[in-house]
């Protein structure tokens, strides 16, 4: 199976360090606008679009929303895509497109569990209805670009604002909500105290309550994300080809 990556920055390394250690099983190839950070993988790679998409099986958005909104719908026409800036979704015009082309060439579009548990509770809720979901991010100053001396609140609000104003932060939101089909509630925290990237996600529906806490180590060379959400990337990839399924 050949797994072509758009973006050779922190999660296409991850990538191709689980390929050289055996983790992953895949044939790799990668596509981004700057040659120097693909050259640096040592992987093989293309500057062209059309060329890159020749052979693949699934192709990966690990580089932007804007990356989603330009190559998805192309992408979708050739190979089934795992989405990682999902971010991109809550836009429902994008969304409807994106779908309507998996649809015409009978592909999937994936969304993988990235840095939160949880979601595999949160889409069997959703079949009795999700009162209320929220998830409270508190990550160090420095991950969300912020210069803060002591603990604040830097937002509160609806899932489609935070993922527009922090796009490279809290893309497990829009997880979430298209999880539970329901817009969820933001609170993003800045500590200066912290070493970990910490997701609260809490929801109230008729069949249960839910509150689940994750402590991420960020990864190292973006401490933006964690290391988690490249993990569930190579996990979903490996699923793929498993006959048994474990969690809905």
């Amino acid at each position: 199976m050949r797994l072509c990556v758009i973006g050779c920055g922190n999660v296409g390394r991850i990538i191709a360090k689980a390929i050289d250690e055996g983790t992953l099983r895949v044939d790799l190839k990668y596509y981004d606008r700057n040659p120097k950070k693909c050259e640096e993988l040592g992987k093989p790679y293309s500057m062209n679009f059309e060329e890159f998409l020749e052979g693949c099986a699934i192709v990966l958005e690990a580089a932007s929303q804007q990356a989603v909104r330009e190559l998805g719908p192309k992408a979708l026409e050739k190979a089934d895509l795992i989405v990682l800036s999902v971010g991109a979704l809550l836009d429902d015009e994008l969304l409807s497109k994106l779908l309507d082309v998996a649809e015409r060439f009978n592909k999937r579009i994936y969304v993988p569990s990235g840095a939160i548990a949880g979601l595999d509770a949160i889409k069997a809720l959703s079949l009795v209805g999700i009162d209320e979901i929220t998830l409270v991010t508190t990550k160090n100053p420095k991950a969300l670009g912020v210069n803060v001396k002591e603990r604040k609140v830097i937002f509160e609000g609806e899932a489609k604002e935070a993922v527009n104003k922090f796009p490279f932060n809290i893309n497990v939101v829009a997880a979430l909500s298209l999880a539970a089909k329901k817009p969820a509630k933001v609170k993003i925290v800045a500590d200066p105290s912290v070493d970990k990237n910490i997701h609260e996600i809490y929801v109230k529906s008729k069949a249960s309550d839910l509150h689940v806490r994750v402590e991420n180590v960020p990864s190292p060379t973006n401490p933006k994300t964690s290391y988690l959400a490249a993990l569930s990337v190579i996990e979903l990839v490996r699923e793929m080809e498993e006959r048994l399924k474990v969690g809905t």
